[in-house]
């Protein structure tokens, strides 16, 4: 039945698209006598002498680069890394509102996590929180395990029961659904375990890889070598072979990533993580590793340049700056693949005409549409409400449609630190659905950008409804986000959610590049998009930085068994 696959389609953009957006400051706001802030537990200290010359310089601190820079302080590097803005974090700071009634939080990005807790048993799979445990860091977490579903037929609560007898696709499709499920799942149940064969801690992007990845080899002898290979297939063939019928296109949606998800959100005792304070709590957990293991984090820090010589990156200026600051073993790009090879950062003249074509060639998902809301909520009311919520307006028309899917997240249900007694906070967006061309051209704060922005967030406000009725009596505070948001404050090429590389045509690239000794993490290389895949992503990179890392990694992967 097509229900099942629809769905399926919905939780992957939910577990993934909750990871993708920030704002730095409100571009329109409906409030009163309010001021705007970024929030961020941990401030770094630019007041520390910047040195000639480190180990690894790493520019931007994404989740990506704050995950190499914390890997990598740890296992004894000199580490120094820039950030242009003045906060850390790239999608995952948040901002603050003050407000007559007092200050509210919000998170501008990641908001739906899940094995970060360190209350329950880690698992290998989940490369951020085995980069916490092995800095030694906590994200203070309250657990959950339900969120609510907004569907055509009607609303549910989805549980690690909802595939189960009782469960929503029993309520939806019936016993057929429910006989399909288990099916599906017991297709996914050796791929999940090949996923938990090989930590992303054991693999480097260069020949170390026979060392630290080969010791995890013995788990895949107990495995299906047949079934191993579909991890990297469309997740379609999955669904075929599990006789799921039509539904959302899952062609395009790598087997691996859905094994990953569907583990965390349907183990028996599966839950969710709520951090207390916010998204940001991740980000401090990340710099209060980095800082107490000697690693410097300067904000305010812009990179004009990273300085290639003879095929090899060997430092950066920065901006306003002529002296190169020296890099001995080598530098990571936590910058888009477009920003690297489009914003003059690095000469790309001096790197192959191939490579420059085919990163510049990177296809682009679309963009997003955000609605951030303070309101007034009593704690009775909020304990009536999910702290998340997906909506699907007609199962015909695809998730990727625009107007059709959105998402909401509701952190106050859990989290009373982010709003005054008796208010909370909310952020609803569309999945990467909007598209950047009615936007370009468009001059910010101008009249048409004004009233496109109401036409656009009209769709988010009457989701909104359909949870909180009344919910525009209740706001003391709105702003809304839109793709130029998008592309102004995270210099997101037309203000996309990440590269649209589609499992069977393409994969993410590993960290390396064409020059030497310059490396990649984030959203453009493996594994992913998300915040999982970029913390990933910046502990692939941190191995891969030198050879002489592999003793440390070792000692690293000990710990995981």
């Amino acid at each position: 039945m097509m229900i099942i696959n629809n769905i399926l389609s919905v939780l992957l953009l939910s577990a993934l698209s909750a990871e993708a957006f920030t704002t730095s400051a409100p571009l329109q706001t409906t409030t009163t006598n309010r001021q705007s802030h970024l929030y961020a537990t941990t401030k770094s200290n630019n007041n520390e002498q910047l040195k000639s010359a480190y180990d690894v310089l790493i520019v931007g601190s994404g989740i990506g680069g704050l995950s190499a820079a914390a890997i990598l302080s740890k296992y004894g590097y000199s580490v120094a890394l820039f950030e242009s803005h003045y906060a850390p974090g790239g999608a995952a700071h948040g901002y603050s509102v003050k407000h007559t009634d007092g200050t509210f939080k919000f998170d501008t990005g990641p908001s739906f996590f899940s094995g970060l807790n360190s209350n329950y048993p880690a698992k290998s799979s989940n490369p951020l929180r085995t980069i916490l445990d092995v800095i030694e860091e906590q994200v203070e977490c309250i657990p959950y395990e339900t969120f609510g579903l907004l569907f055509p037929e009607g609303e549910f609560v989805h549980s690690s029961k909802f595939g189960l007898e009782g469960g929503v696709i029993d309520q939806v499709s019936g016993g057929g659904g429910v006989s399909q499920w288990k099916t599906l799942m017991e297709s996914m149940e050796p791929l999940a375990k090949a996923v938990d064969a090989m930590p992303t801690a054991a693999i480097r992007a260069d020949p170390g890889v026979a060392l630290t990845a080969g010791k995890f080899l013995p788990n895949f002898a107990k495995l299906n070598p047949l079934e191993n290979l579909k991890l990297t297939k469309p997740f379609k063939s999955i669904i075929d072979g599990a006789n799921v019928k039509d539904g959302v296109p899952s062609d395009g949606t790598i087997t691996a990533e859905m094994a990953m998800m569907m583990g965390e959100f349907y183990d028996e005792d599966a839950i969710m993580d709520c951090p207390v304070g916010g998204a940001s709590a991740i980000v401090d957990a990340l710099v209060r590793g980095i800082e107490k293991n000697g690693g410097s984090i300067f904000l305010k820090s812009h990179v004009d340049e990273i300085v290639i010589q003879d095929g090899q990156a060997v430092g950066l200026k920065l901006k306003n700056s002529d002296a190169t600051i020296e890099a001995k073993k080598g530098v990571i790009s936590n910058i888009s693949v477009w920003d690297l090879m489009n914003s003059g950062i690095v000469d790309t003249s001096q790197l192959p005409e191939k490579f420059v074509k085919e990163r510049k060639e990177t296809p682009a998902c679309p963009s997003f549409m955000h609605l951030h809301v303070g309101f007034k909520c009593s704690r009775e009311e909020l304990e009536r409400l999910q702290a998340h919520y997906i909506f699907m307006d007609d199962w015909n028309r695809s998730v990727t449609e625009e107007e059709n899917c959105a998402l909401i997240s509701i952190p106050s249900v859990h989290d009373d630190s982010l709003a005054p007694e008796n208010h909370a906070v909310l952020h609803i967006y569309t999945p990467a659905t909007e598209r950047f061309d009615r936007w370009e051209g468009v001059k910010r704060n101008s009249p048409e950008y004004k009233q496109l922005k109401e036409e656009r967030s009209a769709f988010l406000w009457s989701v909104l409804e359909k949870v909180i009725p009344d919910i525009r009596e209740r706001s003391v505070h709105s702003q809304v986000g839109t793709p130029l948001t998008h592309q102004r404050f995270l210099n997101r090429h037309r203000g996309t959610y990440g590269p649209a590389i589609y499992a069977g045509e393409a994969s993410f690239p590993f960290p390396n590049t064409s020059v030497k000794n310059l490396l990649m993490c984030g959203d453009s290389c493996f594994p992913g998009i998300g915040v999982p895949a970029v913390a990933g992503s910046g502990l692939i990179a941190a191995n891969s930085v030198s050879l002489d890392s592999i003793g440390k990694q070792l000692e690293l992967l000990e710990t995981l068994k």
